[in-house]
């Protein structure tokens, strides 16, 4: 191939122009993602070898070199791994088959600081190269080719790149940024050490830079043609516990992640039994912009015998918490498993239950603990990810209970952070039932007509607000012996805590209104499926309750809004006699226009929405003129 200019996909020269007009925090991950980029190809190699060893060549051992031209200004990282043909280099290079670039633009674009820690994010590494380059020349063999089938690829990452053949001795690629004059800072064996101790000392080959020794003559550091490794070259999780410093496993997770910030808990162990496996795994302090996203893959790494298999495993792990972040390392797996495999094997199983199991156990220390910091490290992991581990109820019957106890709730008792067993231990003596309330917002929830008698007689409700609340019951049905009861379905029964003098009351009430009950079920025929004397409201006139086994409201309206059908169901209106427009119903004239209107503030009081509001107006101004 003679030498050919072609232009960038659209895409990429969208963020070749961020990359080099907005990134300007964390300049040095650039080094991080080549470096990254040259171990995966490494173990890439190392795969493919499994069914061809005669792709390592003459060259069995993988390394990744980096070193630097301080008068030329230029860095190159060199590895010996799959290589790039011309084609791959091309495609690999020239576009992006990425699902997160849109996103990643936009987070660029937007007000958030133009972080270059997004980068790995969102899976543009090579591209980082341009944060401190004005061109970068990238020259490559791929394994099992000929040496006349090398590949020269370069560009100043504006519209175009050049690429032509080259003839290569050895497989693998060659990186080489052409610094601008302000990075030379870069151009240092001290500063490039440095970044690779911080962001690559876990990559588990080793990373070589030559040595320096001090020329008296010349005044300054030379290199020698002596290469030595500059990592540990051994995974983390591989090392024992009490080698690795606090410090060690926050860098390791931020690599991994690609998160700015240091993770809230993390588990370090290895396992042994029926399946051995290293386990180290994170819980992110913040919740990833992708969180809600349940077809994304999980974040955990797979290794084999420390060889790299996969990233997002997400066999490895179940969807309530795909925003879990680590590496299994398993030394029984074989080395060519496949995803399809992953699912259908007993030890992928073992592995899952005991990971998930580390999980829940670390959310419980941070739950349980009474020191105040843990405690607010829990909360602030329930507000980001509390709703996501709802899911889990649901799904992961083993670990029910467990999921149940790290539930956390407001409640009219508290604002927030009230587990069941808190409910539970402060239960008013003969209450029987664990009462519950949905709504669209804590404010909705708070103000709801149905709590008033439960207010009345300081019998705590929990107050669920989260989009999932209304799947979550219907997987929730005790806890601890106890009944959830939901307070705005059916008869309101609170058992022992009514008294005698009460029940009398309530149903001389529905004795004495029957004949304006009868009229109101005339009038409200369409709308209503009943209407009874309530024995929950205390201050407002009507609710509306459904009956047991009914969908609700609430969950009506967010099935509506989601663009799907709810069961066609009506709900029964309560009125309460002690009310005074409810006792205007027995001598007014406007009967029907008021009856309306009961039941249209009833809905909104619940938070629903009208389907004439222009008739409700109309009928409130009738009545304020009359």
């Amino acid at each position: 191939m003679s030498k050919q200019t072609l232009s960038f996909q659209a895409e990429v020269k969208q963020i070749l122009h961020l990359v080099t007009h907005s990134l300007y925090s964390n300049k040095e991950i650039f080094l991080r993602e080549l470096i990254s980029n040259a171990s995966d190809a490494c173990d890439k190699l190392r795969f493919e070898a499994l069914n061809n060893s005669a792709l390592f060549e003459d060259a069995p051992n993988l390394e990744v070199r980096v070193s630097f031209d301080a008068e030329a200004k230029t860095i190159t990282i060199r590895d010996n791994g799959i290589g790039l043909s011309a084609d791959e280099a091309v495609a690999n290079l020239g576009t992006i088959a990425k699902s997160g670039t849109r996103e990643f633009m936009a987070a660029l674009e937007g007000e958030q600081k133009k972080d270059a820690q997004l980068i790995g994010q969102f899976g543009v590494g090579f591209y980082s190269g341009f944060i401190v380059a004005e061109r970068i020349t990238v020259e490559s063999r791929r394994a099992g080719l000929k040496p006349e089938e090398g590949v020269r690829w370069s560009s100043e990452g504006a519209g175009d790149f050049e690429v032509e053949t080259i003839t290569r001795a050895e497989r693998g690629t060659s990186v080489t940024l052409h610094l601008r004059a302000e990075e030379s800072e870069f151009l240092s064996a001290w500063k490039l050490k440095s970044v690779i101790g911080k962001y690559s000392d876990h990559i588990s080959l080793p990373i070589l830079m030559q040595k320096e020794e001090w020329d008296a003559e010349a005044g300054k550091q030379v290199t020698k043609d002596e290469w030595a490794p500059v990592n540990k070259a051994a995974a983390l999780w591989t090392r024992s516990k009490g080698d690795i410093t606090a410090e060690q496993y926050t860098e390791f997770y931020k690599q991994i992640s690609y998160d700015t910030e240091a993770p809230l808990a993390y588990t370090h162990n290895r396992v042994e039994g029926r399946s051995e496996y290293t386990q180290l795994l994170y819980i992110p302090a913040k919740a990833p912009f992708d969180l809600w996203n349940r077809d994304k893959r999980g974040g955990v790494k797979l290794y084999v015998k420390r060889v790299f298999i996969m990233d997002d495993a997400e066999a490895l792990m179940p969807v309530y918490l795909r925003f879990v972040k680590g590496v299994i390392d398993s030394a029984d797996l074989p080395l060519n498993v496949s995803r399809e495999l992953l699912q259908e094997s007993r030890d992928v199983k073992a592995i899952r239950e005991g990971s998930t199991k580390r999980v829940l156990s670390m959310l419980e220390a941070l739950a349980d603990n009474e020191d105040a910091a843990e405690k607010a490290k829990y909360a602030a992991f329930w507000k980001d990810f509390g709703a996501v581990l709802k899911e889990g109820v649901g799904e992961d019957h083993a670990n029910h209970e467990r999921l149940c106890k790290l539930l956390r709730f407001a409640s009219t008792h508290a604002e927030e952070g009230v587990s069941l067993t808190d409910y539970v231990g402060r239960m008013k003596e003969g209450q029987e039932a664990i009462y519950v309330i949905t709504a669209d917002s804590l404010a909705a929830a708070k103000s709801s007509p149905q709590l008033e008698i439960f207010r009345k007689k300081g019998i705590e409700v929990l107050l669920l607000v989260d989009r999932v609340d209304e799947w979550l019951l219907s997987h929730l049905y005790e806890f601890d012996g106890h009944n959830l009861q939901s307070v705005v379905k059916g008869a309101v029964d609170l058992g022992k805590l009514q008294d005698e003098a009460e029940k009398k009351q309530a149903e001389e009430a529905a004795t004495t209104f029957k004949p304006v009950l009868d009229r109101l079920k005339e009038t409200l025929k369409d709308r209503a499926k009943d209407v009874r004397v309530t024995t929950r409201l205390v201050d407002s006139p009507a609710c509306l309750v459904v009956e047991e086994g009914d969908m609700s409201g609430h969950l009506a309206r967010m099935l509506k809004q989601a663009g799907q059908s709810a069961p066609k169901s009506q709900p029964t209106l309560e009125v309460n006699a002690d009310h005074a427009l409810v006792k205007r119903l027995e001598t007014s004239e406007h009967f029907d226009e008021l009856a309306h209107i009961l039941f249209d503030q009833a809905l909104l009081a619940e938070g629903g929405q009208l389907e004439d509001p222009a008739a409700y107006v109309r009928r409130v101004n009738a009545l304020l003129v009359a």
